[in-house]
């Protein structure tokens, strides 16, 4: 599970919604979220944006496709005065209506979709996941932006700007 990421991590996490407003949840069998309610998570890997890895990570641990909507947040913290743990946190769709989650077996031990309401007073759940349900996190989506070409110059394959637009 664990890679050589340098001391400068970029992850991503998926708040994914269903049609009943639940949150898809996993328990990972390893880290510091072991046997915890929590986000499906990851690290971003080359040739890839935030977005595209937000997915990915979705459907890698849980088999379940979303579309993303937009950025909620941010989360950024430095471990043990040495590294630099930054993440991504989007708000997503489930994309498929009869599509059932199914935990990827070498990382995740349980998926659940659980209503955030639920979520905000269960013991099992992380802290982060806890400050998250306590929210409408669909108040604070920043839509994704594409289509912006910031010039030929910088080579761009892939550009996205997550911008909440005023509403003036």
């Amino acid at each position: 599970m664990k890679k050589e990421r340098g001391t400068v991590w970029l992850g991503v996490a998926n708040v994914v919604e269903n049609e009943q407003g639940e949150w898809l949840v996993v328990k990972k069998k390893y880290s510091g979220l072991k046997g915890l309610w929590s986000l499906p998570a990851g690290f971003v890997k080359e040739a890839e944006t935030v977005e595209m890895a937000a997915k990915r990570e979705v459907l890698e641990e849980t088999g379940i496709e979303c579309e993303v909507i937009g950025l909620i947040g941010f989360r950024s913290g430095v471990i043990q005065h040495k590294i630099s743990d930054n993440m991504a946190i989007f708000y997503s769709k489930k994309t498929q209506k009869d599509q059932i989650a199914i935990p990827q077996e070498l990382e995740i031990e349980e998926v659940r979709w659980i209503h955030p309401v639920q979520l905000a007073d269960d013991e099992l759940a992380s802290s982060m996941l806890h400050e998250m349900a306590k929210h409408r996190v669909d108040q604070f989506v920043h839509p994704v932006i594409n289509g912006l070409d910031p010039g030929k110059q910088f080579g761009y394959t892939d550009y996205q700007l997550f911008f909440k637009k005023s509403t003036i």
